[in-house]
Protein backbone atom coordinates (compact mmCIF):
# COMPACT_ATOMS: atom_id res chain seq x y z
CA UNK A 1 0.00 0.00 0.00
CA UNK A 2 1.07 3.28 -0.75
CA UNK A 3 -0.10 7.15 1.12
CA UNK A 4 -0.27 10.02 -0.75
CA UNK A 5 -0.83 13.50 1.36
CA UNK A 6 -4.86 13.95 2.15
CA UNK A 7 -4.36 17.42 1.07
CA UNK A 8 -2.70 16.75 -2.29
CA UNK A 9 -5.38 13.59 -3.12
CA UNK A 10 -8.00 15.93 -3.25
CA UNK A 11 -6.64 19.31 -4.80
CA UNK A 12 -5.28 17.00 -7.75
CA UNK A 13 -8.60 15.52 -7.60
CA UNK A 14 -10.46 19.11 -7.75
CA UNK A 15 -8.33 20.60 -10.07
CA UNK A 16 -8.02 17.87 -12.54
CA UNK A 17 -11.61 17.78 -13.46
CA UNK A 18 -12.20 19.96 -16.90
CA UNK A 19 -14.15 22.19 -14.84
CA UNK A 20 -11.45 23.90 -12.31
CA UNK A 21 -12.32 27.30 -12.22
CA UNK A 22 -14.93 27.37 -14.59
CA UNK A 23 -17.79 27.92 -12.27
CA UNK A 24 -20.80 28.96 -15.13
CA UNK A 25 -20.15 25.64 -16.92
CA UNK A 26 -20.38 24.23 -13.41
CA UNK A 27 -23.43 26.12 -11.79
CA UNK A 28 -25.35 25.87 -15.01
CA UNK A 29 -29.13 24.46 -14.29
CA UNK A 30 -32.30 24.00 -16.83
CA UNK A 31 -34.30 26.87 -16.26
CA UNK A 32 -37.30 24.97 -18.24
CA UNK A 33 -39.84 23.26 -15.31
CA UNK A 34 -39.47 20.13 -15.16
CA UNK A 35 -41.81 17.77 -15.95
CA UNK A 36 -41.19 14.77 -13.72
CA UNK A 37 -43.12 11.38 -13.70
CA UNK A 38 -45.09 11.59 -9.97
CA UNK A 39 -44.68 8.18 -9.18
CA UNK A 40 -40.76 8.65 -10.39
CA UNK A 41 -41.15 11.93 -7.87
CA UNK A 42 -42.54 9.87 -4.97
CA UNK A 43 -40.15 7.12 -5.46
CA UNK A 44 -37.09 9.91 -5.07
CA UNK A 45 -38.02 11.55 -2.45
CA UNK A 46 -38.63 7.98 -0.25
CA UNK A 47 -35.00 7.14 -1.39
CA UNK A 48 -34.03 10.92 -0.32
CA UNK A 49 -36.28 10.69 3.32
CA UNK A 50 -34.18 7.24 3.42
CA UNK A 51 -30.63 8.61 3.19
CA UNK A 52 -31.32 11.28 5.66
CA UNK A 53 -32.41 8.80 8.31
CA UNK A 54 -29.44 6.70 7.57
CA UNK A 55 -27.08 9.53 7.76
CA UNK A 56 -28.75 10.40 11.12
CA UNK A 57 -29.17 6.90 13.01
CA UNK A 58 -27.57 7.07 16.63
CA UNK A 59 -24.59 5.47 14.94
CA UNK A 60 -24.42 6.76 11.34
CA UNK A 61 -21.96 8.78 9.61
CA UNK A 62 -22.98 12.09 10.96
CA UNK A 63 -22.08 10.20 14.92
CA UNK A 64 -18.80 10.02 14.12
CA UNK A 65 -16.26 11.70 16.69
CA UNK A 66 -13.04 10.24 16.56
CA UNK A 67 -10.14 8.81 14.48
CA UNK A 68 -7.54 7.75 16.55
CA UNK A 69 -4.60 6.06 14.43
CA UNK A 70 -2.47 3.41 17.00
CA UNK A 71 1.14 5.08 16.40
CA UNK A 72 2.47 2.64 19.16
CA UNK A 73 2.18 -0.49 21.04
CA UNK A 74 -0.21 0.60 23.59
CA UNK A 75 -1.96 3.63 24.24
CA UNK A 76 -4.12 4.29 27.12
CA UNK A 77 -7.93 5.63 25.88
CA UNK A 78 -10.52 8.00 27.52
CA UNK A 79 -11.63 11.27 27.90
CA UNK A 80 -9.36 12.06 30.87
CA UNK A 81 -6.10 14.52 30.47
CA UNK A 82 -3.96 11.48 31.23
CA UNK A 83 -4.65 9.23 28.43
CA UNK A 84 -2.37 8.74 25.74
CA UNK A 85 -5.61 9.18 23.12
CA UNK A 86 -8.35 11.48 24.64
CA UNK A 87 -11.60 10.56 23.44
CA UNK A 88 -14.04 13.23 22.74
CA UNK A 89 -16.45 11.68 24.68
CA UNK A 90 -16.77 8.75 26.86
CA UNK A 91 -15.54 7.45 30.26
CA UNK A 92 -12.31 9.61 31.69
CA UNK A 93 -10.27 6.19 31.38
CA UNK A 94 -11.38 3.48 28.90
CA UNK A 95 -8.61 1.05 29.16
CA UNK A 96 -5.72 -0.36 27.11
CA UNK A 97 -5.25 -1.18 23.40
CA UNK A 98 -2.60 -3.21 22.77
CA UNK A 99 -0.97 -3.70 19.08
CA UNK A 100 0.74 -7.18 18.94
CA UNK A 101 1.98 -8.44 15.32
CA UNK A 102 -1.13 -8.71 13.62
CA UNK A 103 -3.47 -8.73 16.58
CA UNK A 104 -4.97 -6.38 18.76
CA UNK A 105 -6.27 -6.52 22.13
CA UNK A 106 -8.18 -4.30 24.51
CA UNK A 107 -8.08 -3.83 28.41
CA UNK A 108 -10.72 -2.15 30.08
CA UNK A 109 -10.39 -0.25 33.11
CA UNK A 110 -11.52 -1.50 36.04
CA UNK A 111 -14.87 0.09 36.91
CA UNK A 112 -15.15 1.29 33.29
CA UNK A 113 -19.15 0.74 32.21
CA UNK A 114 -18.41 -0.85 28.86
CA UNK A 115 -20.13 -3.56 26.78
CA UNK A 116 -20.09 -5.95 23.87
CA UNK A 117 -22.75 -7.33 22.02
CA UNK A 118 -24.83 -5.96 24.87
CA UNK A 119 -23.14 -7.65 27.54
CA UNK A 120 -20.75 -6.42 30.14
CA UNK A 121 -16.72 -5.90 29.49
CA UNK A 122 -14.54 -6.90 32.23
CA UNK A 123 -11.76 -8.75 30.69
CA UNK A 124 -9.30 -8.54 27.76
CA UNK A 125 -10.36 -9.21 24.50
CA UNK A 126 -9.50 -9.08 20.71
CA UNK A 127 -10.43 -6.31 18.44
CA UNK A 128 -11.06 -7.29 15.34
CA UNK A 129 -12.12 -4.94 12.58
CA UNK A 130 -14.91 -3.72 10.86
CA UNK A 131 -13.96 -5.61 7.74
CA UNK A 132 -13.62 -8.87 9.39
CA UNK A 133 -16.11 -11.05 9.07
CA UNK A 134 -16.93 -10.79 12.92
CA UNK A 135 -16.24 -7.02 13.97
CA UNK A 136 -16.29 -6.46 17.43
CA UNK A 137 -17.83 -3.12 19.03
CA UNK A 138 -17.26 -2.07 22.30
CA UNK A 139 -20.10 0.20 23.31
CA UNK A 140 -20.34 3.24 26.34
CA UNK A 141 -21.79 5.85 28.07
CA UNK A 142 -24.97 3.37 28.01
CA UNK A 143 -24.72 2.97 24.58
CA UNK A 144 -24.75 6.10 23.01
CA UNK A 145 -20.55 5.43 22.15
CA UNK A 146 -19.71 2.96 19.75
CA UNK A 147 -15.90 2.26 19.62
CA UNK A 148 -14.74 -0.03 16.73
CA UNK A 149 -11.05 -0.80 14.79
CA UNK A 150 -10.42 -0.16 11.36
CA UNK A 151 -7.24 -1.33 9.12
CA UNK A 152 -6.35 1.13 5.89
CA UNK A 153 -3.04 -0.80 4.74
CA UNK A 154 -0.51 -1.40 7.18
CA UNK A 155 -2.05 1.11 9.79
CA UNK A 156 -4.76 0.70 12.11
CA UNK A 157 -7.31 3.53 14.07
CA UNK A 158 -10.15 3.66 16.68
CA UNK A 159 -13.32 4.56 14.92
CA UNK A 160 -15.27 6.50 17.95
CA UNK A 161 -19.63 7.04 17.50
CA UNK A 162 -21.52 8.62 19.72
CA UNK A 163 -25.17 9.39 19.53
CA UNK A 164 -24.32 12.68 21.24
CA UNK A 165 -22.07 14.16 18.29
CA UNK A 166 -22.45 18.00 17.68
CA UNK A 167 -22.20 17.21 13.65
CA UNK A 168 -25.54 14.40 14.47
CA UNK A 169 -27.45 16.46 16.60
CA UNK A 170 -26.79 20.05 14.92
CA UNK A 171 -27.10 18.15 11.24
CA UNK A 172 -28.86 20.87 8.56
CA UNK A 173 -30.50 19.27 5.27
CA UNK A 174 -29.59 17.77 2.38
CA UNK A 175 -30.04 19.58 -0.73
CA UNK A 176 -30.64 18.19 -4.00
CA UNK A 177 -30.84 19.37 -7.51
CA UNK A 178 -34.46 19.09 -8.92
CA UNK A 179 -35.09 15.26 -9.87
CA UNK A 180 -34.99 14.88 -13.62
CA UNK A 181 -35.95 11.61 -15.10
CA UNK A 182 -33.55 12.14 -18.29
CA UNK A 183 -30.86 11.99 -15.64
CA UNK A 184 -31.94 8.20 -15.33
CA UNK A 185 -29.60 6.79 -18.13
CA UNK A 186 -29.63 2.89 -19.49
CA UNK A 187 -25.91 2.34 -19.76
CA UNK A 188 -24.02 -0.71 -21.06
CA UNK A 189 -21.70 -2.99 -18.77
CA UNK A 190 -18.15 -3.88 -20.26
CA UNK A 191 -17.19 -6.37 -18.33
CA UNK A 192 -13.12 -6.83 -17.36
CA UNK A 193 -11.35 -10.01 -17.26
CA UNK A 194 -11.85 -11.73 -14.29
CA UNK A 195 -9.74 -10.86 -10.69
CA UNK A 196 -9.07 -7.47 -12.66
CA UNK A 197 -8.68 -4.44 -9.76
CA UNK A 198 -8.45 -0.79 -10.05
CA UNK A 199 -5.92 1.65 -7.72
CA UNK A 200 -8.65 3.77 -5.66
CA UNK A 201 -7.26 5.96 -3.07
CA UNK A 202 -8.87 7.29 0.52
CA UNK A 203 -8.74 10.96 1.93
CA UNK A 204 -6.51 9.82 4.25
CA UNK A 205 -4.20 8.63 1.68
CA UNK A 206 -4.33 4.83 1.37
CA UNK A 207 -3.68 3.37 -2.41
CA UNK A 208 -5.65 0.36 -2.64
CA UNK A 209 -6.41 -2.45 -5.06
CA UNK A 210 -10.11 -3.21 -5.18
CA UNK A 211 -12.21 -5.64 -7.54
CA UNK A 212 -13.08 -3.52 -10.35
CA UNK A 213 -15.21 -6.15 -12.47
CA UNK A 214 -16.15 -3.69 -15.35
CA UNK A 215 -17.13 -0.40 -16.92
CA UNK A 216 -20.43 1.33 -17.50
CA UNK A 217 -20.83 3.49 -20.28
CA UNK A 218 -23.37 5.46 -21.00
CA UNK A 219 -24.49 8.25 -24.02
CA UNK A 220 -25.72 12.03 -22.35
CA UNK A 221 -26.55 14.65 -24.74
CA UNK A 222 -25.10 12.95 -28.14
CA UNK A 223 -21.78 12.13 -25.90
CA UNK A 224 -20.46 9.01 -24.93
CA UNK A 225 -18.93 8.72 -21.14
CA UNK A 226 -17.55 5.80 -19.05
CA UNK A 227 -17.00 4.95 -15.77
CA UNK A 228 -14.85 2.85 -13.97
CA UNK A 229 -17.32 0.11 -11.64
CA UNK A 230 -16.30 -1.32 -8.20
CA UNK A 231 -18.27 -4.66 -6.90
CA UNK A 232 -20.45 -3.41 -4.03
CA UNK A 233 -21.41 -6.14 -1.36
CA UNK A 234 -24.88 -6.78 -2.20
CA UNK A 235 -23.30 -7.90 -5.94
CA UNK A 236 -24.43 -4.88 -7.69
CA UNK A 237 -22.30 -2.15 -8.56
CA UNK A 238 -20.55 0.66 -6.70
CA UNK A 239 -19.71 4.09 -8.66
CA UNK A 240 -17.32 6.43 -7.45
CA UNK A 241 -16.94 9.66 -9.73
CA UNK A 242 -16.24 13.79 -10.20
CA UNK A 243 -18.08 15.83 -12.51
CA UNK A 244 -17.65 19.08 -13.74
CA UNK A 245 -20.14 20.48 -10.57
CA UNK A 246 -17.36 18.75 -8.08
CA UNK A 247 -16.71 22.07 -6.14
CA UNK A 248 -18.95 23.99 -8.08
CA UNK A 249 -22.24 23.10 -6.61
CA UNK A 250 -21.61 19.21 -5.34
CA UNK A 251 -19.13 17.90 -3.25
CA UNK A 252 -15.48 18.48 -4.28
CA UNK A 253 -13.91 15.38 -3.57
CA UNK A 254 -16.64 13.46 -5.92
CA UNK A 255 -19.73 11.85 -5.33
CA UNK A 256 -21.36 8.10 -5.34
CA UNK A 257 -24.05 5.83 -6.70
CA UNK A 258 -25.60 2.87 -6.11
CA UNK A 259 -26.33 0.49 -8.88
CA UNK A 260 -27.88 -2.59 -9.98
CA UNK A 261 -25.88 -5.42 -11.20
CA UNK A 262 -26.19 -5.65 -15.36
CA UNK A 263 -29.10 -7.98 -16.80
CA UNK A 264 -29.52 -10.58 -19.07
CA UNK A 265 -28.45 -7.87 -22.00
CA UNK A 266 -25.56 -6.25 -19.59
CA UNK A 267 -27.64 -3.10 -19.20
CA UNK A 268 -27.22 -1.18 -15.38
CA UNK A 269 -30.09 1.56 -15.08
CA UNK A 270 -27.82 4.43 -13.31
CA UNK A 271 -30.15 7.11 -11.89
CA UNK A 272 -27.84 10.07 -11.37
CA UNK A 273 -30.92 11.96 -9.17
CA UNK A 274 -29.67 9.26 -6.33
CA UNK A 275 -25.77 10.61 -6.62
CA UNK A 276 -24.96 11.15 -2.84
CA UNK A 277 -22.03 12.62 -1.10
CA UNK A 278 -19.30 10.43 0.91
CA UNK A 279 -19.38 10.43 4.17
CA UNK A 280 -16.34 12.94 3.85
CA UNK A 281 -18.95 15.43 3.46
CA UNK A 282 -20.35 15.49 7.18
CA UNK A 283 -17.56 14.30 9.17
CA UNK A 284 -13.87 14.79 9.78
CA UNK A 285 -13.43 11.18 10.74
CA UNK A 286 -13.81 9.13 7.97
CA UNK A 287 -11.70 7.84 5.45
CA UNK A 288 -13.67 8.10 2.37
CA UNK A 289 -11.90 7.01 -1.18
CA UNK A 290 -11.76 8.76 -3.96
CA UNK A 291 -12.63 8.74 -7.42
CA UNK A 292 -9.76 7.00 -9.94
CA UNK A 293 -8.84 9.33 -12.48
CA UNK A 294 -10.60 7.40 -15.28
CA UNK A 295 -14.03 8.22 -12.97
CA UNK A 296 -13.49 12.28 -13.67
CA UNK A 297 -16.39 13.15 -15.79
CA UNK A 298 -16.08 15.77 -18.21
CA UNK A 299 -20.09 16.09 -17.74
CA UNK A 300 -21.77 18.84 -15.27
CA UNK A 301 -24.42 16.46 -13.64
CA UNK A 302 -26.37 18.43 -12.59
CA UNK A 303 -28.55 15.80 -10.63
CA UNK A 304 -28.47 14.14 -6.98
CA UNK A 305 -27.08 15.79 -3.72
CA UNK A 306 -25.50 19.00 -3.65
CA UNK A 307 -22.57 20.53 -1.28
CA UNK A 308 -23.71 19.87 2.27
CA UNK A 309 -23.72 22.98 4.49
CA UNK A 310 -22.30 22.71 7.96
CA UNK A 311 -24.37 24.42 11.03
CA UNK A 312 -21.29 26.31 11.32
CA UNK A 313 -21.81 28.09 8.06
CA UNK A 314 -25.46 27.34 7.48
CA UNK A 315 -27.71 30.18 7.17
Amino acid sequence: MTRVPQWLAVAVLVCMLPACGNDKAASATSAAVIQTDPAYAAATAKWQQQRRAELLKPDGWTSLVGLHWLELKSHYIGSGGGSGIRLAKGPERMGLVQQDGERTWFTPERGAALTVDEMPLTRRIELKDESSDAPLVIGFDEGKGRLSLIQRGQRRALRIKHADAPSRLQFTRLQYWPAEPSWQVQGHFLPHPPGRTIAIADIVGTISETPNPGSVEFAKDGQTYRIEALAAADGGLFLILADRTSGHGSYPAGRFIDAPAPDSESKVLVDFNRAYNPPCAFTAFATCPLPPPENRIDLAITAGEKTYTPPSTAQ
